[in-house]
């Protein structure tokens, strides 16, 4: 019988060294970006000060596609502009607005240092995400991405994971690592597509089951934990 890699990855628990990541609200922080785009819009478009607390409620957050957001925002402030000018000038923003959260770029220079190969698969619009990435200098800290609105598949489709494997030089057949903030698009995507998972818990899933291999606070923690794992699975 012959023995396929993954047959064998999968026995005795070696999977090569590579990392993959959610982009928004894992290795950027989306939400404090966001706060800060709100300040700006309500200045912009001479709102009242209280336009801040609507903007921010809960219910506003971005699963939902945010045309949808600013469908709700034009009607709610009786607004001139379009509907798609004010999503396309909130994706013009928003690049020159994210930060990574702390420690993510020293993490991923230290990973790729210890041979690991690292990549980024995100879901979202060509222009904000690739900007994001351009800005935040993430795109020269990774072997590859994979952006949704680039390649027409959204995760947790697996054809957008292995993209992303492919662009780092590896193949979802020698498994790896996705590390997430989405329980169905980052972390059951990535197991179905053959990776072993770690849901970084931002406390916006309440209620909701995970079969995540490990579950973390934030994506330096995540990269400690692989390296460590690792060490013991080689």
């Amino acid at each position: 019988m012959v023995t396929t890699t993954a047959a064998l990855v999968s026995k005795i628990g070696i999977v090569q060294r590579l990392a993959l990541f959610d982009l928004d609200r894992t290795l950027i922080d989306l939400d404090a970006a966001f706060l800060r785009w709100a300040e700006e819009f309500i200045s912009e478009h001479h709102l009242d000060p209280e336009a801040f607390a609507w903007l921010a409620r809960p219910e506003h957050d971005t699963r939902p596609h945010r045309e949808a957001f600013f469908s709700r925002v034009r009607e709610h402030f009786g607004l001139a502009e379009s509907v798609e000018q004010l999503w396309a000038g909130y994706r013009r923003r928003m690049p020159h607005l994210v930060q990574c959260y702390p420690g993510v770029l020293p993490g991923l220079a230290d990973l790729r240092a210890a041979g690991w190969r690292v990549g980024i698969v995100t879901n979202g619009m060509a222009d904000n995400q690739l900007g994001k990435l351009q800005q935040t200098g993430l795109a020269n800290a990774v072997d590859g991405y994979a952006v949704s609105g680039v390649e027409g598949i959204r995760k947790p489709e697996s054809g957008l994971f292995e993209i992303a494997a492919q662009r780092c030089g590896s193949s979802l057949a020698e498994g790896g690592w996705m590390v997430g903030d989405n329980i169905v698009a980052d972390i059951q995507g990535a197991q179905s597509a053959g990776l072993r998972t770690i849901w970084i818990n931002r406390g916006t899933w309440p209620g909701h089951e995970h079969h995540a291999d490990h579950v973390v606070s934030d994506a330096a923690e995540a990269i400690a934990l692989m390296r460590t794992h690792n060490h013991r699975d080689y």
